[in-house]
């Protein structure tokens, strides 16, 4: 098979769950195929940063990064006139050119913008309600990446459910168990970050439920004399100032810190310094946050609605996330209750070990292959 993939995201977006995602896709193809011939299409002026074997080839696009990463990769690659048994677009397929000849898959990862409109961008919305439908009517084969987000895609598309193909994420290599003394002591250096703390990783789109949280950390600090500390890591989106405002209107904005965006390197060292872990999320069509810090050996308060408990199973401790009070009170167990906390942690890492990146790519593979076959 020659197989054409867009890699831009890898490039433009790595850090981010569809960036990270196609990164690791082709540096686990490149691991485990060395049959099949790719086709690697790169932004203008980049290469993928991977050491790709001979039947590996890289195409530069013609689109250089904009300000924004979607409209940067809506910009089509020129794939036309190449000879390709498949093309494969992990970015939801944005970037789809109109006039491909080839059969083609994409990866969509979840269809937030139909479920929860208000929960995203009004550019990124508007992106997907205009091409997703035309993407879709295209394709060959759909990957996603849980049951969960195969059954939305298939009821909301009328898609055939036997061409949706599930490919689970995994955690990246440098999620692991690590000293924890020495994992605060470089972030009190490095962060000025010193008091024990609840850790918050992902977006800030108001489906993250971080409002529900800071209002649950309140109750937690009205009910602890623990000296705690409330991190939300990710970059400030426009939703920040609504969270911000809200530790004001609590008085707890010196408990409640906004780092920003932590380079990947540093990830780990904030999973394994933690003391819990919350992800309280409204909605997910995989939820990767969990099973980072499942691999460091964090245990996990999470959300027991959509994807997520399909991911954890039963390693975590869930919540309805609508309700604060028992979010608060799953906080203050988990802190408290120590054979509470060696359970998770000892379930995490177990469960976090039946996800590689590895199973991704030969899921991936047998998706290409029954893809074309099919055509």
């Amino acid at each position: 098979m020659k197989i054409g993939i867009d890699g831009r995201a890898a490039v433009w977006y790595k850090g981010t769950g569809i960036g990270t995602y196609t990164y690791e896709l082709l540096k686990t193809l490149n691991n485990i195929d060395d049959i099949n011939n790719y086709m690697i299409f790169s932004p203008k002026n980049s290469t993928i940063p991977l050491n790709l074997r001979n039947n590996f080839e890289t195409i530069s696009g013609e689109t250089t990064l904009k300000e924004s990463f979607w409209d940067s990769i809506d910009v089509p690659n020129k794939v036309v006139n190449q000879p390709l048994d498949l093309y494969h677009i992990p970015q939801n397929g944005i970037g789809m050119n109109e006039n491909l000849n080839s059969p083609l898959i994409i990866t969509l990862h979840d269809i937030i913008p139909l479920k929860l409109p208000h929960t995203v961008g009004d550019k990124y919305l508007k992106l997907f309600n205009d091409k997703i439908p035309k993407i879709i009517e295209k394709c060959e084969g759909i990957i996603t990446v849980s049951q969960f987000s195969k059954k939305d895609i298939s009821s909301s598309f009328n898609f055939p459910k036997d061409k949706i193909f599930v490919t689970p994420l995994a955690s990246e290599e440098i999620y692991k168990p690590m000293d924890k003394f020495m994992c605060k002591d470089i972030i009190k250096k490095k962060y000025g970050i010193t008091d024990d703390y609840v850790l918050y990783v992902g977006g800030f789109s108001p489906r993250k439920n971080i409002i529900g949280l800071i209002e649950a950390f309140s109750q937690v600090l009205n009910s602890t004399k623990r000296k705690l500390k409330l991190l939300i890591l990710g970059t400030k989106g426009i939703s920040y100032e609504i969270y911000k405002k809200r530790c004001e209107e609590l008085k707890i904005s010196n408990k409640v810190i906004f780092p920003g965006f932590i380079p990947s390197e540093d990830m780990p060292l904030f999973y394994n310094s933690c003391e819990v872990f919350v992800y309280p999320s409204f909605y997910e069509g995989f939820g990767l946050p969990p099973l980072e810090a499942m691999a460091c050996g964090t245990p996990v308060i999470c959300s027991n609605v959509t994807s997520i408990p399909e991911v954890v199973y039963d390693a975590a401790l869930f919540i309805n996330p609508n309700n604060i009070t028992e979010l608060k009170d799953s906080i203050i167990r988990v802190l408290d209750d120590k054979p509470l906390r060696e359970k998770l942690i000892l379930r995490g890492i177990v469960r976090n070990s039946n996800f590689t990146w590895r199973n991704t790519g030969k899921q991936t593979l047998i998706a290409y292959n029954k893809t074309i076959n099919n055509f």
